[in-house]
């Protein structure tokens, strides 16, 4: 229950099954003066299944630095205020930070209420390496943009997660599979907690034969789950000692031979790898 004072509350709603909120959620919601809200349209919905009443006010990405001032100057007054997303938990790839960062310059009590968040739920099901995760979000929409970001993730070793809209979805998958690698383990949850909800692993190359032989999978909000880079996560040869594995090929190979093996076994220069060899080389000589 809120507080005397001004509290501002960021509460986590449901991502699709409206009985995915808790108990603390809904008391925090009925008791505020004011919810802040992305659509205050779709909200309504939530608000009204549980026979909720309360003032709403709009607060977007067009909006929030101009809407986040009212806000705070209403919580300074003795007021509290709930931030609601349209599903999730609000700032992850919604609006809020602007309001959540004045509030915090401001002193004002900020109370997080825990919840549905599409990004856990996701890894939790996707088959994938949890222990570190990269969430990156919506990908640029243009193809150029959304190709140089993805060659910029490529040598991510840590399991990766996308949101992505349905009309794009086939785009982002094959832009994965062309810069990651055909056999790049990734994950597809779609409509998550929703009737018609997808959770599917597969390699990409599947996956994009999966998409275009289904077209409803084009529907809805997805999640991307991809494997990191697997080889860049373990101890490889890259990492050994550069000198002693010249040292070891040049018992055997010519200088530009060893340099060129040196090169394909560790991603060095082979230029600068032959200098080196051809140094090693005249020491030895």
């Amino acid at each position: 229950m809120p507080d005397s004072g001004g509290v501002l509350y960021i509460v986590a709603t449901p991502i699709g099954n409206l009985a995915d909120i808790s108990q603390r959620a809904l008391d925090i919601l009925k008791s505020v003066d004011l919810v802040a809200a992305e659509d205050t349209r779709h909200s309504q919905k939530l608000l009204a299944h549980y026979g909720i009443n309360q003032q709403m006010m709009a607060l977007h990405e067009h909006n929030e630095r101009e809407r986040a001032n009212e806000i705070i100057n209403r919580v300074q007054s003795g007021q509290s205020v709930a931030l609601i997303s349209d599903a999730g938990t609000p700032l992850i790839s919604d609006p809020g930070y602007f309001l959540v960062r004045m509030a915090h310059d401001a002193s004002i009590r900020i109370v997080p209420i825990p919840g549905a968040s599409a990004m856990v739920t996701a890894l939790s099901a996707a088959g994938l390496p949890t222990d570190r995760f990269w969430f990156e979000g919506f990908l640029p929409a243009k193809a150029i943009a959304r190709a140089r970001r993805l060659t910029a993730l490529r040598q991510q070793s840590a399991t990766m997660v996308f949101y992505e809209a349905p009309h794009r979805l086939l785009e982002t998958v094959s832009a994965i599979c062309e810069i990651f690698g055909a056999s790049r383990r990734i994950s597809l949850l779609r409509e998550l907690t929703k009737t018609y909800e997808t959770v599917m692993q597969k390699s990409c190359e599947e996956l994009c034969a999966f998409i275009e032989q289904n077209p409803e999978q084009q529907k809805g909000e997805s999640v991307l789950v991809v494997e990191g880079n697997v080889r860049q996560a373990e101890p490889n040869v890259a990492e050994v000692d550069v000198t002693r594995l010249l040292s070891a090929l040049l018992r055997s190979m010519s200088v530009k031979e060893a340099a060129r093996t040196a090169a394909e076994l560790t991603g060095h220069s082979k230029n600068s790898l032959y200098q080196q060899a051809l140094a090693l080389a005249d020491d030895k000589s």
